[in-house]
């Protein structure tokens, strides 16, 4: 394959060959399901799915897995706090990520495991490090043993001598350093049996567990947040390379989407929630905003920066519409050379949104001087690199029933308008039909008569 992917573990670009023909398996960690999910979360969602349509578009399979945190201390400590059982406190909070997935026009995973469905794998990875010696027992707590792996630290480039895990020195654990695969059970707390007693699992063992699960002991792709490289990343490859597994074969990491240059947490306060912003944006605008900038490069959130992608992605759907109303229907087309070099480059949407922008600007063009087969097959290019990229505006998803309240009841009225000046104009009362013209012309509503009727645009759009 012609695709280079950057690979966090050995710093470089390299190019991606699945390690079973045909087929490529990915695993991406999933929410931590305590609370509504916002940008930050699902900035990374959008990520994997842009990439996992490319591999699709490139003609392999995918196994997509990501997974469910809904066992977390965070979960606990939320669901005491509102007085909600915590599984009841994690399964609806689940469902909110879904719903925003879904909203956003994520496909759907080949499998969303949860860590709860998963202690018996838990057990056997765990029994299989104790085995060779880099897993201990203590208390009922098991603990990881950091120098018994030589490779520790390779993936976040950690000294040994430098790490912390954020985890205390209880009694029995022999080194500051190690961290936790399974803790004890305390009163009030959910827990599961296992040979060394009743607990529920540490963060990181549940994530090797799921994904050798579901995509085998090697599997091609691991992605994430940049957040999650040390500890969750680093911990993860060094507990199951210990017992024994390849485990993955690339390691993908995307940016925050940060607001004053703070990441974007719920514990810093500085969110911005899904359902808040689809109730001022559209979903596939959202999407546009998310997507456009490349997935290793910082996303600084203001008001003005999405506005501003808002309008550039009503720029593509308003030339398709366009087109499609001047020449009729417009069918995906040939992807041009260079939007594929551009995404064969890491994933480097910048470069493909360039790409992008200006056939629409030459569509445009060759609609304005009346070329309709150039526009048409210039829309075709359109369509088919707005699908890739999951933002097709003739798509059905996207072409009804997506819009926000505001750009609904501007539709309306604008529509209301054109439906007033096509009366007026049939019945040959054409002073009315000028000033509906005028009225919208002042509103910044440019309209054009095309052989399938009125279409409209923005005219700052």
């Amino acid at each position: 394959m012609a695709l280079h992917l950057y690979d966090t573990a050995s710093r470089s670009l390299r190019e991606f060959q699945p390690a079973r023909g045909g087929t490529a398996s990915m695993y991406v960690c999933g929410a931590t399901v305590q609370g509504i999910p916002h940008i930050g979360h699902v900035r990374g969602a959008l990520n994997y799915d842009v990439l996992r349509r490319w591999l699709v578009h490139s003609g392999l399979d995918v196994l997509f897995v990501r997974n469910v945190t809904d066992i977390d201390d965070k979960i606990l400590t939320k669901a005491a706090a509102n007085e909600r059982p915590w599984w009841e406190w994690a399964a609806t909070h689940e469902r909110a990520f879904e719903e925003a997935y879904t909203a956003l026009g994520c496909l759907p995973p080949s499998i969303a495991p949860r860590a709860t469905g998963h202690v018996t794998q838990m057990v056997e990875l765990m029994q299989r490090l104790i085995d060779r010696g880099h897993a201990y027992v203590a208390g009922g707590d098991v603990y990881f043993s950091v120098k018994s792996f030589d490779g520790y630290g390779a993936l976040s480039g950690q000294q040994l001598d430098d790490v912390q895990q954020g985890e205390s020195l209880a009694e029995g654990k022999r080194d500051p350093r190690d961290f936790t695969l399974w803790k004890s059970a305390k009163p009030g707390e959910p827990s599961w049996p296992t040979p060394w007693g009743d607990g529920r699992p540490g963060w990181h063992l549940e994530c090797s567990a799921m994904s050798t699960a579901y995509l085998g002991r090697e599997f091609d792709i691991h992605g994430g947040g940049v957040d999650l490289v040390f500890p969750h990343h680093e911990n993860e490859r060094a507990q199951s390379n210990a017992a024994g597994d390849p485990f993955a074969r690339f390691w993908l990491h995307n940016a925050w989407v940060t607001m004053s240059g703070e990441k974007m947490s719920k514990s810093l306060g500085n969110v911005v929630a899904i359902p808040e912003m689809l109730r001022r944006y559209r979903a596939v605008e959202l999407r546009y905003y998310l997507v456009q900038p490349h997935y290793r490069s910082t996303i600084e959130y203001s008001d003005t920066a999405i506005s501003e992608a808002a309008q550039g992605y009503r720029r593509i759907e308003q030339f398709l519409r366009r087109v499609a109303g001047a020449a009729g229907a417009v069918e995906p087309g040939a992807l041009p050379a260079e939007f594929t070099a551009a995404l064969d480059d890491d994933l480097s949407t910048p470069q493909a949104f360039a790409v992008m922008h200006n056939t629409v600007r030459d569509g445009n063009a060759a609609l304005d001087s009346g070329d309709t087969q150039r526009a048409l097959e210039l829309a075709g290019s359109v369509r088919g690199m707005t699908a890739v990229l999951g933002l097709d505006p003739l798509d059905p998803k996207w072409a009804a029933g997506q819009e926000s309240p505001a750009h609904q009841a501007l539709s309306d009225l604008v529509g209301g308008l054109l439906e007033t000046r096509q009366r007026a104009r049939k019945e040959k009362d054409f002073t009315l039909a000028d000033s509906v013209r005028a009225w919208l012309q002042n509103a910044g509503v440019t309209v054009e008569d095309t052989p399938n009727g009125p279409q409209w645009t923005l005219k700052d759009s």
